[in-house]
């Protein structure tokens, strides 16, 4: 059953690809919505940890916010993204296997976000307009999560979590770089919405493959 599932979400996934740059749609927003929710099936079906389920739904509903592309949306998408890298962060600080020291014996990735963060704060915060305040509260979040799966150990499922996370930082990152910081006619807009789309989900995939 779990397969199954899994293989629709792949599914889903894969026909959202090519609406990623259309305009708002109910197809566009199931397709994207159900890509992401099928996950949480199967994670509850697996009787996977109440945290991934939880983060899976968080960002589900994300999802289904953030695909009307309205500023109102956009913003409760945020906070629903937001909540779903908390409990990410929670489920990873709370493993039996988690050891918080292990976070300091990979320096290179540790140092790479904090400086990441200061860079993309300092580029957004003049751009950012009515929405500098929760970008700047997201900024840390999202780098939260990519520290606090450091402290998880290299070892069995559980290496999916950091490329798993890493990807989810790039796909914000391209995100954010395509919405304030690239002009409306750019070129790179043609493309952008197809790196950050396969980044993301991917990101939630290996995170269900690392916990279940």
């Amino acid at each position: 059953m779990t397969t199954l599932l899994f293989w629709a979400a792949a599914a889903c996934a894969l026909a959202y690809l090519p609406l990623t740059a259309h305009q708002a749609s109910t197809p566009r927003s199931v397709l994207k919505t159900a890509s992401v929710a099928l996950l949480a099936v199967i994670a509850m079906l697996a009787s996977g940890p109440w945290l991934l389920l939880l983060a899976l739904i968080l960002c589900a509903t994300g999802d289904a916010l953030l695909s009307r592309e309205t500023d109102a949306t956009f913003m409760a998408g945020i906070g629903a993204f937001a909540a779903g890298h908390l409990a990410y962060i929670a489920l990873f600080l709370t493993h039996p296997g988690s050891d918080p020291a292990l976070i300091f014996d990979q320096p290179v990735i540790f140092w790479s976000l904090i400086v990441l963060g200061i860079v993309m704060a300092t580029l957004l915060a003049p751009r950012a307009g009515d929405l500098k305040g929760p970008v700047l509260a997201y900024i840390p979040i999202i780098l939260g999560m990519g520290i606090s799966v450091l402290a998880l150990p290299d070892i069995g499922a559980l290496r999916w979590a950091l490329p798993a996370a890493m990807a989810f930082i790039a796909s914000d990152l391209i995100l954010a770089t395509e919405k304030f910081l690239l002009a409306a006619d750019h070129r790179a807009l043609k493309f952008t919405p197809y790196m950050v789309w396969p980044l993301y989900w991917g990101a939630q995939a290996g995170f269900l493959i690392a916990f279940t």
